[in-house]
């Protein structure tokens, strides 16, 4: 049973690496380019009216990140809580291979997107699946009654396995009820697909900035790329690339 669990978490541990080596794979960019560790970035998309952002409009520094709800990792650097079950065992795991490893995100809002410093923006990279892409679709029609950033909360804290029913439809539906959202208007816009082009256009966005999979971040100042976050990074490394913008 003991060599099993090794066995086990050894798999997992390497899938971690696998996962997060795989968000580095970039090709070449039209717009202006840096050298992150070597690699050149690609075309990345302007930040417009139709991202979902917090904070400063104004801000020099912006995080975008690309992220799938469906995605394991994009739940555990959410710093959301309570985690799933299976995401609390990627935390641990995560730990076992760097005791330091905090999740960044929440930390990026508290610490520089509320006092200012950083614009954070979310974009849709559904690439695992039908629910990947009806979660991204749900959230934007939650969007439609101001309600986006609960609704993207609660499905980072509802994960439970890929493309096995944690967010069908009928599971969606009942997110929004229990967010308080209107049902008639939420099921008309989900049930209609009104996102799905948007988050498919999203997802190519993506792909021509050579993202191959999520948690896929870009770090810019005055509009220009200037780092790159790649895979379940620690924050501690997150915000030494974020001070560095921010001088």
């Amino acid at each position: 049973m003991q060599n099993d669990n090794q066995k086990q978490i050894a798999g997992a541990i390497l899938i971690v690496g696998v996962l997060i080596a795989g968000a580095i794979l970039l090709k070449d960019s039209k717009l202006p380019t840096i050298k992150d560790n070597g690699i050149a970035i690609t075309t990345l998309a302007p930040v417009s009216k139709e991202d979902r952002v917090l904070g400063n409009p104004n801000a020099k520094v912006i995080v975008v990140m690309y992220e799938d709800f469906q995605c394991p990792f994009c739940g555990v650097i959410s710093g959301l809580e309570p985690l799933s079950a299976s995401t609390q065992s990627l935390l641990e795991m995560l730990k076992q291979r760097d005791p330091t490893w905090t999740p960044f995100i929440s930390q990026i809002i508290n610490e520089y997107v509320k006092n200012g410093n950083v614009q954070f923006v979310y974009r849709d990279f559904a690439f695992l699946g039908p629910e990947s892409g009806k979660s991204a679709e749900a959230a934007r029609c939650a969007g439609d009654q101001g309600k986006f950033w609960e609704y993207h909360d609660y499905l980072f804290t509802h994960q439970n396995g890929e493309n096995e029913g944690a967010f069908s439809d009928s599971n969606l539906k009942s997110f929004a009820k229990e967010l308080g959202l209107g049902a008639s208007g939420f099921d008309k816009c989900l049930d209609e697909s009104k996102y799905s082009q948007a988050v498919a256009n999203s997802k190519n966005e993506g792909a021509n900035a050579g993202v191959t999979g999520t948690p896929k971040g870009f770090i810019l100042k005055d509009g220009k790329i200037v780092s790159t976050i790649d895979g379940a990074e620690s924050y501690t490394t997150v915000k030494t690339k974020i001070d560095n913008a921010l001088k």
